[in-house]
């Protein structure tokens, strides 16, 4: 039997160099707070061109061989899916210029704990550094959401 679900994929991508990270102060009172930029795949694109150009939108940078580093997801009330895909890369070239999205800084990732981070962001952030994970999923519970790192 095949099912098939209406899905929604977005990208983000933590752009590193050495111990410093961009991040994006976001603007989006659906989601604001720290964290690293992104944005949805559109119709037409790979996921990679799409990583790609969010980040050149929202930063002004350039990026090059992003790499799929894990995902997020869950599964809407209405049985929809959500899908973020988690991109890294260390090599980019440009000019930083902040969007409408938000402020785009740069900040040492050991002081990242300390800013006003987007929801959740804190539990999602180790994802880009540790190859034994590649999934946080939001379970639905009788007592809400669960998180769940796999």
């Amino acid at each position: 039997m095949r099912n098939r679900v209406q899905t929604e994929i977005t990208t983000m991508c933590m752009i590193y160099d050495g111990n410093k990270v961009l991040v994006q102060n976001r603007t989006d009172s659906s989601w604001p707070g720290i964290s690293f930029p992104g944005g949805h795949v559109e119709s037409g694109e790979s996921f990679t061109e799409s990583v790609i150009r969010e980040i050149r939108e929202e930063t002004g940078l350039t990026i090059r061989h992003p790499v799929l580093c894990g995902l997020k997801d869950w599964e809407n009330d209405d049985n929809s899916r959500y899908i973020v895909l988690f991109y890294k890369t260390n090599e980019f070239d440009g000019q930083l210029t902040s969007s409408q999205e938000g402020d785009v800084f740069w900040v040492d990732k050991a002081d990242l704990p300390h800013y006003s981070l987007a929801p959740d962001f804190d539990d999602m952030y180790p994802m880009f550094f540790n190859d034994q994970v590649s999934e946080f999923f939001y379970r639905p519970t009788s007592d809400g959401w669960k998180k769940e790192i796999v």
